[in-house]
């Protein structure tokens, strides 16, 4: 039986807060934290494990890219949203048979790495799959995750739901990162005295922590609202189709692996040209990412003309609901709503890349950093996502969004004063607690417009090429950090940062302006 909709009136403080008792906002906050176990166990968490076994810090650094199917799961976010599953989509649901096997395949993967020892002849080539299929469980967990929280309640409670699920993914990463460090080091492994099985057992019980996920899955019920496809195709034309994308994949994966020798050779050459070896790096990666990308886009036109294309699954599939977003809003405003997409957390995750180092380059411990930056502003940060959804519930997410937007810019500004002030434990704290409850607020009214944003039609492709869309380019211009603040210093680059806000309050301003938001 499958839970329905209904919208709700709040009139005032204390209907809003009671709000926060609804099961599908309790649920999100168990569900979040599921989604936020998988991450640090492929960055930190492992990175750390590899090192203290001894592992080459070049070599490490690869395992990261397992996590880069976070931020391409719209290419399968369309497979999923549309895919039956033999039996459990008969037994669970659509959502919660595509959480389950999500959820399991995390939990597997998760078991698979800790069963590997990195020492070991040929260990890392095993322990390397088991990290992809992580990264790419995770990231399809995300994509449930994101249409279960659209499709089970209306607008007025999605700014709760989004509050919730962020508690729950950062209190999922505290567990998955500073967590399995403590459990790894109490059961004996550390930097001078590697042991394999302390860090064995601490990936078992992160496995096993993500039976919190499966158990909610499991409790909770059907959304009522899912997309409902004009043609209902069989598990074996989308199996078919799923094959063009697993080569595809396969293919871009190869043609990224075969160039890397030739890209050393061009990044050298480059950095000789333009004295720069940030763009020189810049300028031989993108023509590595475009490369594998034409390539299949050719093979994908070659494979339209075989029996395995089905052009009516594609068009449904991919192509209408692109469509259907840019027939909603127009031309004009979908660019509009898209650039704002792109460029509302890029003051925020521009300074945030390069934040840990410039910590410790003020003269901060490590022990200072992992206090005050990661415990203490792990609660600040929730504590802003439960404010952010309670006002944007009370005033309207456009207001809020308003506010985060304002306060970044404000907050960021804060990080000049500790600049000049050096290694200043009270400022500190005053900075992260302004920044960290900053972004909590301004995520929690981010998360609930993107979702006023889609189509319940198109749920889990709109919003995954949404939530792709609003880390781009903040990522790419963030890579450049590092020689900005060489060339500028902290304070100029932690001004520029800050300014690159303030165009956000004009789209803010435009948007608002249409009558599709008026009201929010």
């Amino acid at each position: 039986m499958c839970e329905q909709n209904f919208m709700h009136q709040h009139h005032n403080w204390l209907q809003s807060v009671k709000s926060f008792q609804h099961p599908r906002v309790i649920t999100m906050l168990f569900l979040g934290f599921s989604a936020g176990i998988p991450l640090l166990l492929i960055f930190s968490s492992l990175s750390l494990w590899l090192r203290e076994a001894g592992v080459e810090r070049s070599t490490v650094t690869y395992f990261s890219w397992a996590a880069l199917a976070y931020s391409f799961k719209f290419l399968w976010a369309p497979l999923i949203d549309r895919m039956p599953l033999p039996f459990l989509t008969r037994i669970l649901g659509r959502r919660r048979g595509w959480l389950a096997v999500s959820q399991l395949a995390i939990m597997s993967s998760i078991a698979l790495i800790g069963m590997v020892n990195p020492v070991q002849e040929n260990a890392l080539e095993l322990m390397a799959v088991a990290v992809v299929a992580l990264g790419f469980s995770a990231a399809t967990q995300d994509i449930v995750i994101d249409a279960y929280r659209i499709e089970s309640a209306e607008q007025d409670l999605q700014a709760l739901m989004s509050s919730t699920y962020i508690a729950g993914y950062r209190i999922g990463m505290l567990t998955s990162g500073a967590g399995a460090l403590v459990l790894a080091s109490y059961l004996g492994s550390t930097s001078g005295a590697y042991s394999y099985d302390a860090w064995k057992v601490t990936y078992l019980c992160m496995s096993l922590s993500m039976l919190v996920g499966l158990i909610t899955t499991f409790v909770i019920k059907e959304p009522c609202s899912q997309p409902t496809a004009t043609h209902q195709y069989s598990t074996q034309q989308y199996l078919k189709f799923l094959s063009i994308f697993a080569m595809s994949v396969t293919i871009f994966v190869l043609t990224y692996l075969h160039t890397a020798s030739e890209a050393v050779l061009l990044k050298i050459q480059f950095k000789e040209i333009t004295h720069n070896s940030v763009l020189a790096n810049l300028l031989v990666e993108a023509g590595r990412l475009i490369s594998g990308f034409l390539l299949v886009i050719g093979f994908i036109k070659a494979m339209s003309h075989t029996p395995l294309y089905e052009r009516e699954l594609v068009q449904e599939t991919y192509i209408d609901p692109i469509a259907d977003f840019f027939s909603r809003y127009g031309i004009k405003l979908a660019i509009l709503l898209l650039t704002f997409i792109g460029f509302y957390r890029i003051s925020d995750i521009v300074l945030g890349v390069i934040s840990n180092v410039f910590f410790q380059d003020m003269g901060f411990t490590k022990s200072e950093i992992a206090t005050v930056v990661k415990t203490f502003g792990l609660f600040m940060t929730i504590a802003g996502g439960f404010l952010g959804g309670l006002l944007a519930m009370r005033y309207g997410i456009i207001r809020i969004l308003y506010l985060g937007a304002a306060l970044t810019v404000a907050t960021n500004l804060l990080f000049m004063l500790l600049a000049g002030a050096g290694h200043n434990l009270p400022l500190l704290y005053l900075v992260i607690s302004a920044d960290n409850l900053t972004a909590g607020l301004a995520s929690a009214a981010f998360v609930a417009f993107l979702s006023s944003l889609t189509n319940i039609s198109f749920t889990a492709v709109q919003y995954a090429v949404f939530s792709s869309l609003m880390t781009l380019l903040p990522k790419m211009i963030g890579g450049y950090s590092g020689s900005m603040v060489d060339n500028l210093g902290y304070p100029t680059f932690f001004l520029i940062a800050s300014l690159m806000g303030v165009p956000v309050l004009l789209l803010i301003y435009f948007i608002q302006r249409h009558a599709a938001f008026k009201d929010q």
